[in-house]
């Protein structure tokens, strides 16, 4: 079977990682070049806010062209997250090849934004795999399962490692926003300290700054399994951490202007996916979550007063609102 894939995102090439682990097709599109050669990396599109975008929109109308006709020598389409990208490329798609069918895994956020995606996505759309059980509310396809849960198989006991884990994130907007608040927060952790890097960036550290106080890892969960705590930037490693039971705070710093903007669009009262599962489920809140601005000396206090046995608590209730993973339900999606 052959298959049209457009997997922009690092998080989401991960996701179509754990796919070919269990099944060998043959793809073509954009993805990361370790699955193999695609007509465009996934590197090329992968950018964060308003502004960022911007000198993408070329490359990525003329990538949708090409995708579409490529379509037309496939048996299926995947689209994974990217909704920007990947809701035109199903609207070309269908335009000249109206008989393919398309699954989309990951679908855009409609409970924060952008309600009107719903019409759009069930008119271009054949078969929706969504990855929270609440958003059985607005799609009325498949629950595949979550994920992180193929991906993260062990979690958090209950040993203290003396170490404190950052992630400035795997945008380069996010890092460089992150970054001197990490480095005034080293200064009074004191503990080993281990900043973890995306393997995207293992040759281009430059972007980091500074990075004297701090070890560096490549890997996330490893890291997070041996953390005492952890601050996140807002994103999907905010989700890995609560699924594996280190305790954390989420972070979040955009220009000013994206956040205004992103404030006047968004209606949802948490940024972190693990308290707007909890919120969901009439849960009290799972983390603390900062947005723009930061205390240090209160961030340092959340590290020290944390109760890693509440996190543990906390983590296997998540793990049993997700319930499973969902790579074996993508897969059955795709072959029927």
């Amino acid at each position: 079977m052959k298959i049209l894939v457009s997997s922009l995102e690092p998080s989401a090439n991960l996701h179509l990682g754990e796919i070919l682990k269990k099944e060998k097709f043959e793809i073509v599109g954009i993805f990361d070049e370790k699955f193999g050669k695609p007509l465009y990396s996934s590197k090329e599109f992968s950018v964060m806010g308003f502004i960022d975008v911007i000198p993408k929109i070329l490359k990525a109308k003329e990538a949708i062209k090409e995708l579409a006709f490529l379509s037309k020598d496939c048996d299926k389409v995947l689209l994974i997250d990217g909704p920007s990208f990947n809701i035109p490329l199903a609207k070309e798609i269908k335009k000249i090849n109206p008989n393919i069918e398309i699954i989309y895994y990951i679908l855009p956020k409609v409970w924060a934004w952008k309600k009107g995606r719903i019409k759009t996505i069930n008119k271009y759309i054949d078969k929706k795999a969504y990855i929270f059980p609440f958003e059985k509310e607005y799609w009325v396809d498949t629950y595949v399962g979550n994920p992180l849960l193929d991906e993260i198989t062990t979690f958090r006991d209950n040993k203290t490692y003396n170490q404190v884990a950052f992630l400035a994130g795997s945008r380069k907007s996010e890092i460089k926003s992150l970054m001197p608040i990490f480095r005034e927060l080293a200064k009074k952790v004191n503990t080993k300290k281990v900043l973890v890097v995306p393997k995207i960036y293992e040759n281009n550290m430059g972007i980091y700054g500074d990075i004297s106080d701090f070890e560096i890892s490549y890997e996330t969960h490893t890291t997070l399994l041996k953390s005492d705590f952890a601050y996140i930037c807002s994103g999907t490693a905010t989700l890995e951490a609560a699924i594996i039971g280190t305790p954390f705070v989420l972070m979040y710093k955009a220009r000013k202007i994206e956040y205004f903007i992103a404030k006047m669009f968004v209606k949802l009262n948490y940024v972190g996916l693990a308290n707007i599962i909890f919120e969901k489920e009439g849960l009290d809140k799972f983390h603390k979550e900062y947005l723009q601005e930061f205390d240090i000396d209160e961030l340092i206090n959340d590290y020290q007063t944390s109760n890693l046995t509440n996190w543990l608590k906390k983590s296997q209730k998540i793990r049993d609102i997700l319930k499973f993973g969902s790579s074996d339900n993508v897969i059955k999606l795709l072959k029927i």
